[in-house]
Parts: structure tokens; sequence; C-alpha cells
């Protein structure tokens, strides 16, 4: 159980591995999220229910297939509610392609309302430890680019942008 001082209130939260039964919560959590950090950067008609339902199915496919090399992780309060939750495996890319890391972390989301709170550092450290690990982050979200930089990882110069949402470019990070 982690404690953090945030604004003069304790903030209690646990750290756990999600089951299948946590997928709508976490698909939920993660649109949620890119709500809160990517509105800015997406068309107008990007959160549509083929994209809520898009998520659902996603998080009920990782979920419903745990094991293997993955490691999931959710965070949530003394009321289990999800505060957050990240994702790392192995690396992947285009056929062919020289990966920096053989590790990879695919996803890392706190909402807004507890950022600062010490969730997505224990997200973190309990996907990723201190081993070597790549990942892709939105070169316009500075909050992100400081957090991972005060956990070793820098800018390798390779960018990426997804054409469903092309005023995000996404910078690859190694550590």
């Amino acid at each position: 159980m982690a404690k953090r001082l945030w604004h003069h209130v304790v903030m209690s939260f646990s750290l756990r591995q999600p089951a299948l039964s946590d997928a709508a919560d976490v698909a939920e959590l993660h649109v949620q999220t890119w709500r809160e950090t990517y509105s800015h950067l997406l068309p107008e008609d990007f959160f549509t229910e083929r994209h809520v339902q898009g998520r659902h199915r996603m998080w009920e496919h990782i979920l419903g297939n745990a094991g293997g090399d993955r490691c999931v992780r959710i965070a949530e309060d003394d009321q289990q509610q999800i505060l957050g939750f990240a994702m790392t495996g192995p690396s992947f890319g285009p056929e062919g392609q020289e990966l920096p890391r053989d590790r990879q972390l695919f996803c890392l989301y706190v909402a807004a309302a507890h950022h600062g709170t010490g969730v997505g550092q224990a997200l973190l450290d309990a996907t990723t430890g201190n081993a070597p690990t790549m990942l892709w982050v939105a070169k316009d979200n500075p909050r992100a680019v400081a957090f991972y930089r005060r956990n070793g990882f820098e800018f390798d110069g390779v960018e990426q942008r997804d054409p469903g949402a092309p005023k995000i470019t996404d910078a690859r990070m190694v550590r």
C-alpha cells in the first residue's frame, strides 16, 4: 500500500494484476485519459462509439490472455476505483526493424485527478523496474516527457505519426 501527500490529503492506493473482470473499467479509463490528455490534438469525431468499443475489445483480449512475457498492473484506491494502469512486454516493430530495447512500455495512463500522487511512478516501477526499456510518447505531452526523463529515458530521434491522429507526433524514448 503506497501513501502520498497531495494537497494535505493522504492518497492511498494499491497495485495489482488485473483480472478479465477489470477489462471494462480499464477500457473506460483508457478512453477517459485520452480525452483528458489528447482531445485538443484529435479530430472532433475521434471518440466514436466504435472507438470506445474497440478499447473494450482490446482490454478483453489483453486481460483474457494473461501470462507470457507481458506485465499489466492497475492502481486502485480503497474503494477499488481504478486510478491508472500500465503494460509492458516484448518490443516489436515493423518486420526487420532493429529495436533499441527488448522491452517496451506500451501504455501508462493515470486519471488527471490523480496526477502528481505517485500513482504513475508506482506503475512504472512495478512494470519496468530499472530495466532497459523503450516507449513511445506524444511529443506534445510535456508532463509525460518530463516524467520519463526523470526516470532515465531519453529521445533517440525516431518519430512516427498515426494517420488516425495526424496532429500527434510520437517520439521514441529509451532507457
